[in-house]
């Protein structure tokens, strides 16, 4: 068995269930190992907490330094963590190779956000000066997605071990390889040991770790898991939690010239990552008419030059398969409910036996005039829907309960004013695709897309607390200050 727990800087066998990952390509075996059991789980957060106070004092370079010896050490395993990662998710070279890359650019981006959001300053007083200073919280639980297992968990972790938090991390039980090969650079950067731990398993190991005595939790995953998290801390305040959630997100084309150009940008958005990222458009809001229409037609034949294979195949694919064959079905029944509602399929989100049971086609489905949940379906799905003019196209795109990303493609910069200033969403992007967001930015969303705790630039917020002081260098006497005295 693979030693896949981490714990106190030492690696130890799992004493929980056996969890494995495979290829959704191919089907094959990429890891396997036993997974945390309850008391292992308790012995990760007591080496976080264990670790946390000497971390916390050390000096803040000395914490930089320690990230940028991470950096240096993804930098020196980035073709093969690539390809693990490919191997475990399916995801296309191109699209793992950009992933390490965004891993190695955070350390810098994060060093920038914690002086610029969360640093130290001061400012002169009669008595002295005011002083602002941030804190870490201290044990962080992480808990990671599949789709970007690398990135976004590298997201929670890096500014909370710059701010000088410790960690504990759980990746998704679908891609446990991508979590280790993470620690295992982290390792390579020399921490002391607690500061960063890898508990593996499921569920009920997600639950163990939120069960344990923990200051926050950082999670990036489904709304509904959200919603679970949401309630049971609803009564501990004292723990900060940042959620960065899904979304059902709108992209508006209204006055855009040309259909093939728009259906670029709609492809991008609405099919990258065999459309498993949380910001990709789900709902493609059009005008009535034959503009509307020639935008569709485009689209539709786009997405029929997509090349949909493996990662390893003889050509590099656009689009791999879903996480899992238990992905792919739920995704296609999801589709098939749509339609037995009166939804019109343009292109069926049909399974790709031919490849296999995880890959899908990307599929466009017409819901005008029907009825349709409020829900992402993490696939390549993109429902139209058709509207008579401008304020309904808004009305449209505003018309969820999610609020993560929004797009408008159009050539008339006065639209995009008016939807700049009346979306609710957290990315809001004009001609540009809406899965675009850049590190240097805030990312994260309204309503059921988060909780108003944004990753990326903003993460070091939820990182470390604001400590304000009064400060005076000696003990002066201000009797004469109080008033009401007796003489």
């Amino acid at each position: 068995m693979t030693q896949a727990l981490f714990i106190g800087g030492a690696w130890r066998e799992g004493s929980g269930p056996v969890l494995e990952s495979t290829d959704p390509a191919s089907g094959a075996t990429v890891w396997r190992a036993a997974s945390a059991a309850a008391a292992e789980v308790a012995a990760a957060v007591a080496a976080a907490r264990g670790a946390f106070r000497d971390w916390a004092d050390r000096p803040r370079q000395a914490r930089i330094e320690a990230m940028r010896r991470y950096k240096a050490a993804l930098e020196a395993r980035a073709p093969a963590f690539a390809e693990a990662l490919s191997r475990e998710t399916g995801k296309a070279l191109w699209e793992t190779k950009a992933e390490l890359a965004s891993m190695m650019g955070k350390v810098d981006v994060s060093i920038a956000a914690y002086d610029e959001r969360t640093g130290e300053r001061s400012a002169p007083t009669a008595f002295g000066r005011a002083a602002l200073r941030h804190r870490p919280h201290g044990v962080m639980a992480v808990l990671g997605p599949f789709n970007f297992p690398g990135h976004l968990p590298n997201g929670h972790i890096v500014p909370a071990l710059l701010a000088g938090d410790t960690v504990v991390f759980k990746p998704s039980e679908e891609t446990p390889l991508a979590g280790q090969l993470l620690v295992e650079a982290l390792e390579a950067a020399d921490l002391p040991a607690g500061v960063v731990n890898l508990v593996q398993g499921g569920r009920e190991v997600g639950q163990a770790l939120i069960d344990q005595e923990i200051d926050g939790l950082l999670f990036t995953g489904s709304a509904q898991a959200g919603a679970f998290f949401r309630r049971r801390f609803a009564d501990r305040p004292d723990v900060i939690l940042a959620l960065e959630l899904g979304g059902n997100n709108p992209l508006v084309v209204w006055e855009a010239g040309d259909a093939e150009a728009v259906a670029a940008l709609v492809v991008q958005s609405s099919f990258i990552t065999t459309g498993q990222r949380c910001s990709c458009a789900r709902r493609l809001i059009v005008p009535e008419g034959a503009a509307g229409e020639a935008v569709v037609e485009a689209v539709a034949a786009l997405a029929d030059r997509l090349l949909v294979g493996p990662w390893d195949g003889a050509a590099e694919p656009f689009m791999g398969p879903l996480i899992s064959a238990r992905a792919a079905a739920g995704a296609v029944a999801a589709a098939r409910g749509l339609v037995e509602a009166g939804a019109r399929p343009i292109r069926p989100l049909a399974l790709r036996e031919d490849l296999g049971q995880a890959f899908v086609g990307p599929g466009l489905i017409d819901v005008a005039g029907v009825d349709v949940p409020d829900e992402e379906v993490f696939a390549p799905l993109v429902q139209v829907t058709r509207v008579a003019d401008f304020d309904a196209a808004i009305a449209a795109a505003n018309a969820t309960r999610y609020g993560l990303s929004a797009g408008l493609v159009s050539n008339d910069p006065g639209l995009w004013e008016t939807f700049l200033q009346r979306s609710r969403a957290g990315v809001v992007n004009w001609n540009r695709p809406t899965t675009g967001a850049a590190g240097t930015a805030p990312f994260g969303g309204l309503g059921a897309s988060g909780n108003h705790r944004p990753s990326a630039y903003y993460a070091a917020d939820y990182c470390a607390y604001p400590v304000a002081s009064f400060e005076a260098d000696a003990v002066v006497s201000t009797v004469a200050d109080i008033k009401g005295l007796r003489a």
